[in-house]
């Protein structure tokens, strides 16, 4: 309750009980002048008895009021008791509200001159602050990931607080361990002079061990290579590298004919590249070009031709007839052509003779099988096909001349001479070659494939 309200309802009822006191007094007045008149009318006046009789009236008057004011006095005494108390309380809500309010009013002021400096550095920082929206973006995004690093980092330490727990379990346990430890301590360092002992013979052994070792990883490589050389491959497996990989050479030769008439030859089938280590060529057999060996030759005027591998094409530049056996020609292609027509390579065999089979293939790729040879020392430059060991896989399976033949290892290894021999191949040496033009008339090709031809007659007959 308000102080100055409480002050008020004190006064207001010490204010009521004096003016109580007052008509009292007025009232005993007025009631023994008209008792007096009554009495004066009705009874015989007996002046003793009449003021005996109002002064009792008055000493019991007196007497309720006298306890009404004693009441009304503690009443009194407790209210301002309470007041005071009160008073008390609100002085020092009071004195401690001043407190507050000339802390406040400090801080007010202080908060004041921040914000005036705050805006002076505001009007002053507008332009930074353009500049800096991507940094601060920048920063909240730092802070943002700090965040989720600092709830990951609440995850682990309650992680770790549980792992601690663990710890101190396992610690407990580890000192009842530690004890047998000490014990077990004892017996393992009399048996660590003589571990020693044995780990000085053992360093001494594992030093010959890692120079054994050395050695054994230097052969390691060499056998990786050579049980890679020495690994069969599967028939279907090489030809499907040939599928892959096969390039298709067509030809065109041209001449002029009787009476001025021209006459031509278009030819092509399907062969590899090869390389002898330096140089790659495309090799095939001479009746699949327009050429014929024969007696008289043909004097051809153009001779073009092209090398094609999906959608790349280069040209033929020149045909070599092989020293061996002209009947095998062979291209000759520039690197940067090879690299262009993007098929494989394929090395000619350096140990035709390691397996006793091999894979041959048509020349126009239209079957392949797997056929035995035979060495036959009377030509040393060829191979004999077993024909009572062939074994067709794909397509009516009948070698011929002009096939190609691969060794179990995947290289080539020499095309079919006729369809009994295989020429293998071990260069790409040459004694007539072809350039290849529209106007090759004075190449006189005609004596060439004449004596070519001879040499080829001159060969034993199961060659021919």
């Amino acid at each position: 309750m308000n102080r100055s309200i409480l002050i008020v309802i004190c006064d207001f009822l010490l204010l009521s009980l004096l003016t109580f006191s007052t008509d009292l007094s007025k009232m005993v007045g007025e009631n023994e002048g008209s008792a007096a008149a009554f009495k004066a009318d009705v009874l015989p006046k007996t002046g003793d008895n009449y003021s005996k009789d109002l002064a009792a009236v008055m000493q019991q008057a007196l007497g309720e009021e006298q306890k009404n004011r004693e009441q009304l006095q503690a009443e009194l005494a407790r209210g301002r008791e309470a007041a005071r108390q009160q008073q008390q309380q609100f002085d020092q809500q009071a004195k401690e509200l001043l407190q507050k309010q000339s802390s406040l009013e400090q801080q007010y002021a202080a908060a004041q001159a921040n914000v005036q400096a705050l805006n002076q550095k505001l009007q002053n920082s507008s332009a930074e602050i353009s500049k800096t929206r991507e940094q601060l973006a920048a920063k909240e995004a730092a802070i943002q990931k700090q965040a989720e690093q600092g709830a990951a980092l609440q995850k682990q330490i309650a992680q770790l607080a549980k792992n601690n727990q663990a710890v101190q379990d396992e610690k407990q346990k580890l000192a009842g361990q530690l004890q047998v430890v000490e014990v077990e301590k004892q017996a393992a360092a009399e048996k660590a002079t003589l571990m020693q002992q044995q780990v000085q013979a053992e360093r001494a052994q594992n030093t010959r061990l890692a120079e054994d070792f050395k050695t054994l990883a230097t052969n390691s490589g060499a056998l990786t290579q050579e049980i890679r050389e020495n690994r069969a491959l599967a028939p279907n497996t090489i030809f499907n590298e040939f599928v892959t990989n096969r390039v298709w050479t067509r030809f065109l030769a041209s001449r002029s004919g009787f009476l001025g008439m021209n006459s031509s030859s278009r030819k092509e089938t399907e062969t590899v590249l090869v390389t002898d280590g330096t140089h790659v060529f495309a090799l095939c057999h001479v009746q699949d070009t327009p050429l014929t060996l024969g007696e008289p030759g043909t004097d051809w005027d153009v001779l073009t031709g092209t090398l094609d591998h999906n959608t790349a094409q280069v040209p033929i530049h020149a045909l070599s007839f092989h020293l061996q056996d002209p009947r095998v020609v062979f291209m000759p292609v520039t690197k940067a052509e090879a690299a262009q027509l993007g098929c494989k390579i394929y090395p000619i065999s350096s140990d035709p003779f390691k397996f006793q089979d091999a894979v041959v293939i048509g020349a126009g790729g239209d079957y392949y099988g797997e056929s035995s040879f035979q060495i036959d020392l009377n030509t040393p430059a060829y191979v004999k096909l077993d024909r009572s060991l062939l074994k067709g896989l794909f397509g009516k399976f009948n070698p011929s001349r002009g096939d190609l033949v691969f060794s179990r290892t995947g290289e080539l290894m020499g095309i079919m001479a006729n369809s009994t021999y295989c020429l293998v191949l071990h260069d790409f040496a040459s004694e007539v070659s072809f350039p290849f033009g529209r106007d090759i008339h004075a190449q006189h090709t005609g004596e060439d494939l004449s004596r070519l031809f001879g040499y080829v007659f001159n060969l034993p007959s199961k060659l021919r």
